[in-house]
């Protein structure tokens, strides 16, 4: 090791100007055993910088490289694993954790101790030594090869100085002077040592001559010491006379202290006493506008609204502590508080009086609104009350109680007014969609009379709530018992009830313009109305804090507003939006019901009005949530569209349960069915009604179920039919549906639309191939034998052999069927076609052109049976295809 040390001082550290103090052999722990070796090296040059230096030997030789160095000041741990168990293994926790396994413990041991060394000397960051045995970490290390390893080279660090070239040059003169020197060393130092005693007898005799100059130098320290003495004492006498006037200073500064003091207190006094006088003090014009200042006024209210804002910041200053224990500070808080009371209550009793006053004022020009179908404009009241808005904002924040008992009466009154207002503009409503006229009515009279329409109109909501016997034809889809589908619409008009055939369009449009009328007015009226709340009664400023709310806000009446607060602050309330839907809910609560009377009523008038109603209704609903989601009105026309779609529902539900309890008459043809007619119907309204409506899904979804009905219905129909063949039911009616579909291009019934399609030209064929079966009879037998035999295996020039299908038998048959016979047989057809299709489809002339083409098929069919198994005979039929077209364009024209 030690060959190895002084080899890598040579080669490495040496020209890098270091000193190796310390070696231990090491590998990587846990990989493939690669030997190198890490140092603790110095620098030579000052200051001195102490280095960790990984040494390893090159792949390409015998030689040693340098291949990383740390500085000893990263170094943070040094962890030996086990300080009571020999252990080759320690980590040195530099940037990263690097993990070493020594060639021996001693190795180990001794490089701890050294770094420990040079920790203690050059650095004052201390390293962390863990694990590590306590006797390592001592000042002296026991003498033996440990120490001649890492502490001797450290003393010798300290001990070598490097020549300068001053001496170089001496010690070579002497050398060379000394030739002997390399040759006889003990000559040479003989020789230095007699030099040396001569330098040192020179150097005494020196000492002895410079004896004078010492004693004169004592002699000028005596008296130097005396002059010290000497001032000494005057300073002492110096500090005797000043301290008579440190006295009087001393008491000069304490009364200075007193003044000071006392000027302070008088500024912070009169500081005090300004700001209770700025902060605390109200104008007698203040106070003479609260006490009796002009509350009907626009000047009066602005003085009074000016006068509660200066008593109410005087209320609210912040007191400094000690304040609210003066008593004029506590005299005045009395004042403002009397003052804030007695105009709390004038407020409150003047706006309860307005209330009144323009309630009666509005209840005079109702009388005016009770033959036209609009609301009463309280846009005038709204604008008088807020005048006060800045004053129920000061009520709210210093009177909470007389806010709240100003609401509840508010709600209260308004209530009953929109009440009355809103029953006789829904009874003018139900008037007009009724065409009745009421006599000696008077809407803004007490107690109110009911009219006819009103009593009608109630007596659909009773104990029951359910409406029966709805007068839409779509209700009445049944097929009567007897006579064509012109007597059985006869027969619906007969019930009593109008028909939604006889309902012109002009009804219907009657009927959707007071229903849009009747949401134009109460859209703005409950938009003013929320607007103004919320303004006049300032709830968008004032945040509650949220509970549970234990009433709903159908719920919730004037006493459970006023018993959801405590503590003057909202409790159960959410947000200042529940307390407006609450507010309106209260005023507005007769809405709701009036709107599913009205409806009601345009549902028993005709049910086609639900569609009107769905539409319109959506319309609406959809503009109050682009407002307000949450507000009032989005919720009740929300609520009351519930209602609506039930009413929709329900009325395809009736078409739906009508088709499928149709019944037909057993003595006369079907023809087109009703329900198929008023699907058609019902089609055409509902797309000009839902056109470019936000609710046409719901019309998509009744059309697919409706649609399936039909289907269902006239296959049952078709089924049970005894007068007309059942493909005579569904080729007309699938005809006529497809056509429906094809003309209002229902983009939902595409798929619809090619099944009815499909079924119709199947029936079509169906039916063309039944009625006209075989009307060569005997010639078709003949030729299925011969086409038996082909199947055989017979060869088809060979069935002419067959003794019962030779020439003569083929001639004999065709002799039955002359020209004549044919067209015969083809006018009979043509009068049971006639008899079985309707007039209303007109598909006779498909139909006959259809068995036309049939015919011709199955005579093409017989003519190459000929001639491929009677090849030469001559044999022919005694009419051509051209007999059959004529014959059958003279029978279509003949009839």
């Amino acid at each position: 090791m030690t060959a190895i040390k002084h080899a890598l001082q040579r080669d490495i550290f040496t020209p890098n100007d270091e000193r190796l103090l310390s070696i231990v052999n090491v590998c990587k722990a846990g990989k493939k055993k690669r030997n190198c070796f890490l140092c603790a090296t110095v620098t030579t040059e000052r200051p001195v910088q102490v280095n960790v230096v990984k040494v390893k030997k090159s792949d390409k030789g015998d030689f040693y490289k340098r291949q990383t160095a740390w500085a000893l000041r990263d170094l943070a741990v040094v962890d030996a694993k086990d300080a009571v168990k020999e252990n080759p293994e320690f980590d040195l926790h530099f940037d990263k954790v690097y993990k070493w396994v020594a060639s021996s413990p001693v190795e180990k041991n001794t490089f701890i101790s050294c770094i420990w060394k040079l920790n203690q000397r050059y650095l004052r960051k201390k390293i962390d030594f863990i694990n590590v045995s306590s006797q390592l970490l001592e000042e002296s290390v026991p003498s033996g090869e440990n120490q001649s390893v890492a502490g001797g080279d450290e003393e010798a660090v300290d001990e070598y100085q490097e020549l300068n070239a001053r001496e170089e040059q001496d010690i070579e003169i002497m050398m060379e002077g000394c030739e002997y020197a390399i040759s006889n060393a003990e000559a040479f130092a003989e020789k230095l040592s007699r030099e040396l005693q001569v330098l040192d007898g020179a150097n005494i005799q020196s000492i002895m001559a410079s004896e004078k100059q010492v004693n004169i130098l004592m002699k000028l320290l005596d008296e130097a010491l005396k002059e010290v003495d000497q001032i000494e004492l005057k300073l002492s006498s110096y500090e005797e006379m000043l301290q008579s006037v440190k006295e009087q200073m001393d008491q000069i500064s304490e009364s200075n202290h007193l003044i000071h003091l006392s000027n302070t207190n008088n500024v912070k006094l009169l500081s005090e006493i300004e700001f209770l006088v700025n902060h605390m003090d109200l104008a007698k014009g203040h106070i003479k506008a609260l006490q009796e200042g002009d509350l009907t006024s626009s000047r009066g209210i602005e003085a009074c609204t000016n006068a509660a804002d200066a008593l109410l910041q005087c209320m609210n200053v912040a007191l400094r502590p000690g304040h609210d224990m003066l008593h004029a500070v506590k005299q005045q808080q009395q004042q403002f508080s009397d003052l804030r009371e007695q105009f709390a209550r004038r407020l409150a009793s003047h706006l309860n009086s307005v209330f009144v006053q323009q309630g009666h004022d509005q209840s005079s020009t109702l009388a005016q609104h009770s033959v036209e179908l609009t609301l009463p404009n309280h846009h005038p009241f709204h604008r008088d009350l807020l005048r006060y808005a800045k004053l129920m904002e000061w009520l709210k924040n210093t009177d909470y109680g007389k806010y709240e008992g100003l609401t509840k009466n508010y709600m209260d009154y308004l209530s009953r007014l929109y009440e009355r207002e809103i029953k006789d503009f829904f009874e003018v409503a139900k008037i007009k969609m009724t065409g009745t006229t009421r006599e000696g009515k008077k809407f803004a009279t007490l107690p109110r009379k009911e009219s006819a329409v009103k009593q009608e109109t109630e007596s659909l909501h009773g104990s029951s709530g359910k409406l029966t016997g709805s007068t839409s034809s779509l209700n009445k889809l049944s097929v009567q018992s007897s006579g064509n589908r012109r007597s059985q619409s006869s027969s619906l008009l007969d019930m009593g009830n109008m028909s939604a055939s006889d309902l012109d369009v002009a009804d219907r449009t009657k009927f959707d313009k007071i229903f849009e009328q009747v949401l134009s007015e109460l859209e703005p009226l409950c938009l003013a109305e929320q607007d103004f709340i919320s303004k006049f009664f300032k709830l968008q400023q004032h945040q509650s804090i949220s509970g549970t709310t234990t009433n709903e806000p159908e719920e919730m009446d004037g006493g459970a507003l006023s018993r959801s607060y405590a503590s003057g602050v909202p409790q159960t309330i959410s947000s200042e939006k529940d307390m407006i839907r609450q507010m309106m809910t209260k005023i507005f609560r007769c809405i709701e019901p009036e709107l599913n009377n009205l409806i009601a009523l345009g549902d028993k008038i005709d049910s086609f009005n639900s569609l009107y109603m769905l539409v319109k209704m959506s319309h609406h609903v959809w503009t109050a949530q682009n407002v307000d989601p949450a507000s009032f009105l989005s919720t009740t026309l929300g609520n009351v569209l519930v209602t609506v779609k039930r009413n929709f529902d329900k009325c395809i539900s009736n078409q739906m349960k009508q088709m499928d309890e149709v019944k037909i008459s057993k003595k006369s043809k079907v023809g087109i069915l009703q329900f198929v007619a008023e699907f058609e119907e019902f089609a055409a309204l509902a797309e000009s009604i839902f056109k470019n409506a936000e609710r046409r899904g719901d019309l998509d979804k009744a059309y697919i179920k409706l649609i399936r009905a039909v289907f269902v219905s006239v296959e049952k129909v078709a089924n049970e039919s005894q007068k007309t063949p059942r493909d005579v039911v569904m080729m007309e009616n699938f005809h006529h549906i497809f056509a429906t579909l094809s003309r209002l291009k229902i983009s939902c019934l595409e798929a619809e639309k090619k099944e009815a399609k499909q079924k119709y030209t199947d029936h079509l064929q169906s039916y063309v191939i039944y009625s006209l079966g075989q009307p060569l009879e005997k010639l078709n037998h003949f030729f299925e034998g011969v086409e038996a035999r082909v199947a055989q295996g017979i060869r088809e020039e060979e069935v002419s052999y067959q003794l019962a299908f030779n020439k003569q038998e083929l001639r004999k048959v065709i002799k039955e069927y002359p020209g004549k016979e044919v067209k015969k047989g083809l006018d009979n057809l043509y009068k049971k076609v006639d008899k079985h299709l309707c007039e209303e489809e007109n598909l006779l002339q498909v139909v006959w052109h259809s068995m036309q083409d049939e015919f011709i098929r199955q005579y093409k069919h017989f003519e190459g049976l000929i001639a491929r198994c009677y090849p030469g005979s001559g044999i022919t039929m005694e009419f051509t295809i051209q007999d059959i077209l004529d014959y059958c364009s003279s029978i279509a024209q003949s009839h």
